[in-house]
């Protein structure tokens, strides 16, 4: 071990890079993603189920914004259909912004954040 601290030949124990130059760049990713977040957070995802007889709207947030339901679908003999619709769309709608939020900060490559 050299008398400087760290390790031999790593330029300070950072691999080359000094302290403030690491703080730096983590500053920058964090605003880099809070931007991401809230440029995904203003998204809208769709989705619909039934051939188009069940859409379902959600915000980048998980919000549902709206849901359609087409008249013919609504059976009062059958409502576990109806449910069952909704529940698959709504899911579905929500599977798109999971898949969404992966790609986009997943490219942040930070152990434990997703």
């Amino acid at each position: 071990m050299s008398k400087r601290g760290g390790f031999p030949g790593m330029g300070g124990g950072f691999g080359g890079m000094n302290i403030n130059q690491l703080m730096k760049e983590a500053k920058k990713m964090q605003a880099d993603m809070e931007k991401s977040q809230t440029e995904l957070a203003a998204k809208e995802f769709d989705a619909s189920t039934g051939g188009g007889a069940v859409y379902v709207k959600v915000s980048g947030n998980k919000e549902v914004k709206e849901i359609k339901i087409k008249k013919e679908v609504v059976d009062p003999e059958d409502v576990e259909m109806l449910q069952d619709l909704i529940l698959s769309c709504v899911n579905e709608a929500l599977r798109k912004v999971d898949s969404a939020q992966a790609q986009e900060l997943g490219k942040y490559n930070i152990p434990g954040l997703m």
